[in-house]
């Protein structure tokens, strides 16, 4: 197993990556009873030592649900009938997942209407209101 690059900042060291396999459901024939195509890929953040605190603590509290009792994120992958596809699959499902719960926003910055701007509203309203005006009937 090598390393998992999840950003260019925040690499996972293979050391802290666990990788078990098991026999996998589904279509597959006499195969699915022999071979053990089902990856489960444990890695614990509360103590990668890949993490700075602050991402450690945004990465716990985006991720509460899917970590265990003992703060282990497991990512399963039985996609395929292939045990070395399903190991590809499971690291991208666990680079997908840190990586967007690592995601910050930008945030917003406050902008104020330009002068332009007001002036063209100001004045297409006032063109809407003329329209309306000149339908009206002089009530003969």
């Amino acid at each position: 197993m090598h390393d998992l690059v999840i950003t260019p900042r925040l690499t996972i060291p293979a050391g802290e990556l666990e990788m078990s396999f098991a026999r996998s459901g589904g279509p597959g024939g006499q195969n699915v009873n022999k071979v053990s195509s089902k990856v489960d890929l444990r890695w614990n953040p509360t103590t990668s030592t890949a993490l700075t605190m602050d991402d450690r603590v945004l990465l716990l509290a985006r991720l509460e649900n899917k970590l265990t009792t003992d703060g282990t994120l497991i990512v399963t992958s039985s996609l395929t009938r292939d045990q070395i596809k399903n190991r590809e699959d499971a690291m991208s499902k666990l680079v997908l997942i840190v990586r967007s719960a690592l995601h910050r926003e930008k945030p917003r910055k406050a902008t104020k209407v330009s002068k332009g701007a007001k002036r063209r509203r100001v004045a297409d309203k006032r063109h809407h209101a003329e329209k309306k005006q000149n339908r009206r009937g002089s009530g003969d």
